[in-house]
């Protein structure tokens, strides 16, 4: 399965690193590539911009190979216009209280943007019915929730062979 490496113009966190969790580009550099429709979906996010950048995507589906993005409910949508074949996993916390635990734990936002983050989390969860699948992340069961999402792409699979 090959991972999509978002693209974004937010600032490259500690631990990062650059090609592996994100494709960090300058707001010039982000811009041209939307210009020249190098994504597949984008997005202003708590005022950065993400994409997907489109060869990340096409050309491993072009090999053959699963791709698993990691996008919101806007960007899934998009997505699932443009490639109907995709299948819609919604990953989400076991409660709301956990994901608030986990974004504090991070310590990367202020207090102003954790809350306008919890505030889009809150949204994006109203949503999560309207895609083919949840899967929840509960807290210390990362491997869980990594096997049921495997399993389902492994049934997907089968039913479209």
């Amino acid at each position: 399965m090959h991972y999509a490496v978002t693209a974004t113009t937010r600032p490259i966190r500690p631990n990062e690193i650059a090609g592996k969790d994100y494709i960090f580009l300058s707001q010039a550099e982000f811009d041209a590539m939307l210009a020249a429709e190098g994504f597949l979906e984008h997005a202003d996010v708590y005022g950065k911009c993400y994409g997907t950048p489109r060869d990340q995507v096409l050309e491993p589906l072009a090999r053959g190979e699963d791709v698993l993005l990691k996008i919101d409910v806007q960007g899934a949508d998009t997505v699932k216009e443009k490639l109907p074949e995709a299948i819609r996993i919604f990953l989400a916390p076991s409660n709301f209280q956990e994901l608030r635990q986990r974004l504090m734990d991070r310590m990367t936002d202020s207090g102003e943007a954790l809350q306008r983050r919890l505030l889009e989390a809150e949204s994006e969860m109203a949503h999560a019915g309207e895609f083919d699948y949840v899967v929840y992340n509960r807290a210390d069961e990362l491997e869980a929730a990594v096997a049921e999402i495997q399993d389902i792409v492994r049934r997907e699979k089968a039913a479209r062979a």
